[in-house]
């Protein structure tokens, strides 16, 4: 077996800590993580009654029986490549229980039709909108779900456009799963339960 001379093991220790220093498991990975973070939540908070005057929670509660105490809900929103996806997080609903969902045009209010009508990518001309022809899940941020046994449930969508500036403001929760098709009733979904004030951008 050859002994390496001293000149050898320099150079071999040489390679060695330039392989260590520039062996890429620092800058290039904490990059692709911060890149792939998730989107911080425009709105995270404990549905509460609304107040009578003034500002309104950021959760608002208008049935406390399917919305009951203690209940939360989140959303994030991201758009990218003329795309747009939003999703809901819930917890604290009643158990094996499907509600609507919606993104609409306002802000919470104290009255539950504060939060104005769904938005909409290509306005319908009629108001209320309930045309299948705009009242529809690409034309508008369906979001309805099913909660599990502990009331939790997490939805997104996914539509290919993106917001017009201050004209999407909340995400609003019914009281049942939005008709699909029928005209003159497509995209109602019942009495409004809560509100969640989530003011979107693009």
């Amino acid at each position: 077996m050859r002994r390496m001379t001293p000149a050898v093991l320099t150079a071999v220790a040489i390679l060695g800590l330039t392989a260590c220093s520039s062996g890429g498991t620092g800058s290039p990975q904490t990059s692709s993580a911060t890149s792939s973070a998730a989107p911080a939540p425009l709105v995270s908070a404990t549905f509460a009654p609304p107040a009578a005057t003034g500002a309104q929670p950021p959760a608002v509660v208008y049935n406390t029986e399917l919305v009951p105490a203690g209940a939360a809900g989140t959303v994030t929103g991201a758009s990218a490549d003329g795309r747009t996806t939003v999703t809901l997080d819930v917890t604290g609903l009643r158990p094996n229980r499907k509600y609507g969902s919606h993104v609409h045009t306002k802000v919470c209010g104290p009255k539950p039709a504060d939060s104005g009508p769904h938005y909409q990518d290509k306005l319908d001309p009629v108001q209320p909108s309930v045309d299948p022809a705009f009242a529809n899940p690409k034309n508008e941020v369906w979001l309805d779900f099913e909660t599990d046994a502990a009331g939790a449930a997490k939805v997104s969508a996914t539509v290919e456009w993106k917001w017009r500036p201050n004209e999407a403001n909340s995400v609003v929760l019914h009281i049942d799963p939005t008709n699909h098709h029928d005209h003159g009733k497509a995209g109602t979904a019942g009495e409004r339960l809560a509100c969640l004030t989530a003011p979107f951008k693009s």
